[in-house]
């Protein structure tokens, strides 16, 4: 299972970007994007999604 960061509410801070441990996460035309390969949604490494943990928006990165 991967996340998703809904475009239409991402406003481009890139606070997730850093904290994915797994490099999934990367700029994409002003917004950013979740590589479903790379993505673990954290698990085994810590008790949430760390990208979910820092966004500032709700709701903006959910389960695709």
């Amino acid at each position: 299972m991967a996340l998703k960061i809904i475009a239409s509410t991402c406003t481009g801070c890139s606070a997730c970007e850093p904290e994915c441990p797994n490099v999934a996460i990367r700029e994409k035309g002003g917004t950013f994007i979740i590589d479903p390969a790379k993505c673990t949604e954290c698990e085994g490494q810590f008790d949430a999604p760390q990208c979910v943990s820092v966004c500032p928006v709700d709701g903006c990165i959910k389960k695709a």
